[in-house]
């Protein structure tokens, strides 16, 4: 049996992450709170591109062109990013003292999920070695 030839120009590889925010300055210093961000650039008016460790970054974007008649912005419903931690309980108690809304408690002794200030649910994954 042979092995299927899937050539593709496109990389197997995540080159950034897009966050869907209602006001870029307000996500920028939250995002920059919660991750302990320094430095990051802004990009066409309406995109921060955050500095992250890893292949993927973390691109907030105020997405102009996909917002509703009335402004608004879909933000994720469901958990699409995971963030890592190597103390999945000091995770939890630093996103607590800093009044980030927590929609579970710590599942599994593993993982979390919280909103971000535009209501997109995240998670924080303790991380495995």
């Amino acid at each position: 049996m042979t092995t299927p030839d899937y050539r593709s120009p496109i990389k197997n590889q995540i080159g950034g992450v897009f966050v869907p925010v209602r006001n870029l300055e307000k996500a920028k210093e939250w995002y920059r709170k919660i991750l302990g961000l320094e430095g990051g650039e802004e990009y066409f008016g309406h995109l921060f591109v955050a500095p992250m460790k890893g292949t993927a970054g973390l691109i907030l974007d105020s997405m102009p062109k996909w917002r509703k008649d009335d402004g608004n912005i879909s933000t994720f419903q469901v958990p699409s990013i995971q963030l890592l931690t190597d103390d999945i309980q000091a995770a939890y108690q630093f996103m607590k003292e800093n009044n980030v809304e927590l929609v579970t408690e710590i599942q599994d002794n593993f993982y979390f999920v919280f909103k971000d200030l535009d209501g997109n649910l995240l998670m924080i994954c303790k991380e495995v070695s």
